[in-house]
């Protein structure tokens, strides 16, 4: 990562990323999430960097109850305004913290982390992070992990230094027991997009579903 964004906090960063900015993303759930979960019967689930929430909500309109974390306060603003304007504010708990100091209490029968990336973060601390995650599936949930495989091909200069782990490097980084895990998904996708001066071109993602056999 850079020497500018290497010390900096992740709160100051993310908070300053999102208030530089109006609304950010579209507002619409990640692909991946929608295509693993499509099939799940809803439960409790725990959404990770939830941003301005607009995972937490399509889970919410598919039954789930959800927690939904992030370490800005202005992006769980407008998550709880999204929230609120799709009708299910009352089936997500939104709550701030910084996952590499604080974790959210409890099992969940769904943990996503989706495009858990940040060019703040030390590095070890997303694996940490990640196992934290895992040790909060309850018993025959999922833990869902999405993730980019490097930069989308119109990006010549990256501005940030961040290393996109592989599946084997997420699985390695986990060290989940394979008499409590089974690893149901593990698949790369790649994707068209258009950059945002109008560049087409493509960005590889990976993403990865594990269940828990048992606790």
């Amino acid at each position: 990562m850079t020497d500018s964004t290497a010390s900096q906090p992740a709160q100051e960063f993310w908070e300053e990323f999102y208030q530089d900015r109006g609304q950010i993303w579209t507002g619409n759930p990640n692909e991946l999430l929608v295509r693993e979960v499509a099939g799940l019967t809803p439960g409790t689930a725990l959404d990770l960097g939830c941003g301005e929430g607009g995972d937490a909500v399509w889970l919410a309109q598919q039954g789930w109850r959800v927690t939904a974390v992030d370490v800005s306060a202005t992006a769980l603003r407008r998550a709880g305004a999204h929230a609120e304007e799709a009708g299910v504010a009352d089936r997500i708990e939104f709550a701030e913290h910084d996952l590499a100091q604080t974790f959210p209490e409890g099992y969940f029968d769904l943990v996503s982390a989706q495009f858990f990336h940040s060019p703040v973060a030390q590095a070890d601390e997303r694996t940490k992070v990640l196992r934290r995650a895992a040790e909060a599936v309850a018993s025959d949930g999922a833990l869902l992990i999405a993730g980019h495989a490097g930069w989308a091909s119109f990006v010549e200069h990256p501005h940030v230094d961040v290393h996109f782990p592989t599946m084997d490097e997420v699985l390695d980084g986990l060290a989940i027991a394979p008499d409590e895990w089974r690893v149901e998904t593990a698949d790369a996708v790649e994707r068209e997009l258009t950059g945002p001066d109008g560049q087409l071109g493509t960005r590889s993602d990976t993403i990865l579903r594990l269940r828990r056999l048992r606790r």
